[in-house]
């Protein structure tokens, strides 16, 4: 039967019987840590041999792209029905971030998926291999209903997003009347709250950057010379805590947007921020007063430090340290020019005296920040569709909190980008432990096997 409900329900019949769970487990025991140089190869055969042929099993045509400036290969699947048809983008990243093999518990591996206390543990379960076989497994599931998806579909794969995308960008603009569509839809990231289905919009940005004090060659007994030369430590410190206010409140203007739009009020008045059990308790008195959790952490911005250092941390000595340095990060929203954070920087830092304070840009790369109007009509569509599938009313994020090189897809393909998140804050993203429940992943495929359905049924806002 050709229905949307008869879709729905393979979708959880092939969950219930392990097919899901043997195709993840698949991916999951691929160790494709695009940090570590020497995976290169598995890389390769996470495309060639895992994913390539998953989409050539739905009919799709699969290629591997490759780019001077990155360090892994791209696939790019296509599926073209009908030129009348919307075409959606679809994007996930198969590496991963490094194993660390040796601080997971006691019997739980990176490269093994292992259930364990009602969650589904292994590397990339969350960040990105378990999201993006949910989308894939959704789209086999609507055409072995449907016998077609409705719609044209291009999915692009990369093996380099732990690393800063490298090429992602420059591989977009050369190809870009291939990835030409109307839409993005895309899965990475947390929900709101893991029983809560969530659309995000974009992305803050994102950008890291080192302040040193060089002050002399090396350090001088501080008993002999204590109180007659400087402290980098101290000046160090000092110059970080002018940057906020006892309490992160950011003191640097062009680091902040001019206002709040009303359209991100208004959904972020819908959004309680909770990062489950495993999560971090809020501190309310921390970050920008007058605004709400979830207006601080998806519609504002945060300021960091990352990374301290002075003297030696491992075996102190009674000598006044030569240097300083911090590695700190700015996270920043739509309204705030990226090319003038760094010289409205050095302007405050010189206002306030730290003219010895030396800011030099890190060798990662820098996100820009991204949403689309949450009142757009392929946001409502998309929300609606949710809803329908699982009962909820979904969370509507104008971006994630995080960041992703979502401005990609939006400035350089001119996409319309919509985000529904298969994953929790609690997950241990990126950490030893990686995990997910697997009723989680469960209603994640239900929910895109209906938007995948309602994306191929013609009442979209692209056919209206």
């Amino acid at each position: 039967m050709k229905s949307r409900d008869a879709a729905l329900e393979r979708a959880r019949s092939s969950f219930d019987r392990g097919e899901f769970r043997a195709t993840l487990e698949r991916r999951v025991a691929l160790p494709t840590e695009s940090q570590n140089p020497e995976r290169g190869p598995v890389l390769r055969q996470y495309l060639e041999q895992e994913i390539g042929p998953s989409f050539t099993s739905m009919g799709f045509a699969c290629r591997i792209l490759e780019h001077p400036k990155a360090k892994a290969p791209f696939l790019l699947a296509e599926r073209i029905e009908s030129p009348a048809a919307p075409t959606v983008f679809g994007y996930g990243h198969g590496d991963v971030i490094r194993g660390l093999e040796r601080e997971w518990h006691e019997g739980l591996s990176p490269w093994a998926l292992t259930e364990r206390d009602g969650r589904w543990y292994g590397r990339g379960i969350a960040d990105n291999k378990g999201q993006h076989t949910v989308n894939m497994e959704a789209m086999r599931h609507v055409i072995a209903t449907r016998g077609a998806l409705g719609f044209n579909a291009k999915f692009l794969v990369e093996m380099g997003e732990e690393t800063g995308s490298p090429g992602l960008r420059e591989l977009c603009a050369e190809q870009r009347d291939a990835l030409a569509a109307d839409l993005l839809v895309a899965s990475d990231g947390p929900r709101l709250r893991a029983e809560r289905p969530t659309v995000f919009l974009g992305s803050r940005g994102s950008m890291n950057f080192d302040l040193t004090i060089e002050a002399r060659a090396g350090g001088h007994h501080s008993g002999n010379w204590g109180g007659l030369i400087s402290n980098p430590g101290i000046q160090l410190a000092h110059a970080l805590a002018s940057i906020t206010s006892p309490t992160g409140q950011i003191r640097i203007p062009e680091w902040v947007p001019a206002e709040l739009p009303a359209s991100v009020r208004r959904v972020l008045a819908d959004c309680e921020v909770d990062g489950g059990e495993d999560g971090p308790q809020i501190e309310p008195w921390w970050g920008e007063p007058g605004l709400t959790p979830a207006e601080r952490v998806y519609g504002w911005c945060s300021f960091e430090v990352l990374a301290f250092k002075t003297g030696n941390p491992e075996t102190p000595v009674n000598a006044i340290p030569p240097r300083a340095w911090a590695r700190c990060q700015l996270r920043f929203v739509v309204g705030v020019d990226p090319e003038q954070i760094l010289p409205a920087l050095r302007r405050h830092l010189d206002r306030h005296g730290f003219g010895m304070v030396q800011i030099a840009t890190t060798r990662e790369t820098y996100f820009h920040a991204t949403r689309i109007d949450p009142d757009d009509a392929w946001v409502q569509w998309a929300v609606a569709s949710l809803a329908r599938t699982t009962g909820k009313k979904p969370a509507v994020l104008p971006n994630l909190g995080g960041s992703l090189p979502n401005d990609i897809f939006t400035d350089v393909l001119g996409l319309r980008t919509i985000w529904v998140p298969h994953s929790y804050a609690g997950c241990s993203q990126h950490a030893p432990n990686e995990h997910l429940p697997p009723a989680l992943l469960r209603e994640g495929l239900e929910a895109m096997t209906g938007l995948y359905w309602d994306l191929g049924s013609g009442d979209t806002p692209a056919a209206r």
